[in-house]
Parts: C-alpha cells; sequence; structure tokens
C-alpha cells in the first residue's frame, strides 16, 4: 500500500458523496486517529493502529469503518504470528485471532453498509484468506459506491489477472 492508497481511504470522510460512509462524519480528533489507524496499518505498526482505532471506539463504539480497520489489523497480527508451523497452539490462536477480526469487520459493514472503506477492507480481509471469488465481490461492491478509487480498481484487476478472470 501507497501513500495514494492512504489518501483513497480517507477521503470517506471528507467527500461530498451522500452515498459515502454514515452521512456522520467524525469529528477531527477522530478524523486524525482513522488516518493515522490507516497509516499505522499500512506500515505494520499494528499495536499503534489498535490503540488509535480503540481510542475512536470508545467515544463511537458503532463506528463501521474504524471497525473494519481494527478487524483488517487484527487479522495482519494474527498473519504476523503466523509461520508457527509446528506449535499447534499458536496455530489455534492465529486462528481464533483471524475468526474475530473477520466478526469485526462484519459488524463494521453492517454498522455501514454504504462505505467504501468497509467494503474495501472486506474485500481485503477475504483476500488475505485467499477467498479471491468474495474478495472481487466485495471490490466490485465498494468501487459501485466510490466508481473512481484507483486503489480498490488496482486491488481487483491485479487479483482479477491473478485468477485469469478477465470479464
Amino acid at each position: 500500500p501507497t501513500q495514494h492508497h492512504t489518501q483513497k481511504i480517507i477521503t470517506i470522510m471528507s467527500s461530498d458523496n451522500p452515498q459515502s460512509g454514515q452521512g456522520r462524519p467524525l469529528p477531527k480528533k477522530e478524523q486524525d486517529l482513522f488516518k493515522n489507524v490507516v497509516k499505522f496499518y499500512e506500515s505494520k505498526n499494528y499495536k499503534k493502529g489498535m490503540k488509535n482505532a480503540d481510542q475512536i471506539l470508545k467515544r463511537f463504539p458503532n463506528h463501521g469503518e474504524t471497525l473494519c480497520m481494527k478487524g483488517l489489523i487484527l487479522n495482519g497480527m494474527a498473519s504476523a504470528k503466523g509461520g508457527a508451523v509446528g506449535n499447534k497452539d499458536k496455530r489455534e490462536e492465529e486462528e481464533e485471532t483471524k475468526k474475530e477480526a473477520v466478526e469485526l469487520v462484519k459488524r463494521g459493514l453492517m454498522m455501514d453498509m454504504r462505505s467504501h472503506v468497509c467494503w474495501h477492507v472486506y474485500g481485503l480481509l477475504h483476500r488475505s484468506s485467499q477467498n479471491y471469488t468474495e474478495a472481487i465481490k466485495a471490490y466490485k461492491q465498494a468501487l459501485r459506491i466510490d466508481e473512481e478509487n484507483l486503489q480498490i480498481l488496482k486491488d481487483m484487476s491485479l487479483l482479477q489477472i491473478q485468477m485469469r478472470d478477465l470479464n
């Protein structure tokens, strides 16, 4: 993910598109925290990202985009701990963490189904689980909301090329 990717994810906060987000943008302080959540995720600084997400969720526990990003960070943390090939307990812990991540993202999506950020994150989560067909469906849904989002277009097109799905 690039700086451009960060910009695309956070444009939801300032978009004039009525289809974007909840129609209830976060206050400035939480908007800034959300931008940091995205940056920390992209730089794989998961602990700081989680801390910022928790600060937002303390005041806005049902903020869909933050719930989704927290789930994505949790999934990244589980994957980063991966590679515990011989350790059954570690593998089980990783699976539990990933299940929790999926639940957070689904909950976030239910809170804000009109957010391209939530759908994009849902696609990223599916992609990380190698569930490519579902990832593409989520990316397409995100693009219905934000048709010109280059990062989503890029993520989807790379996945379609990988799958040789050129429709």
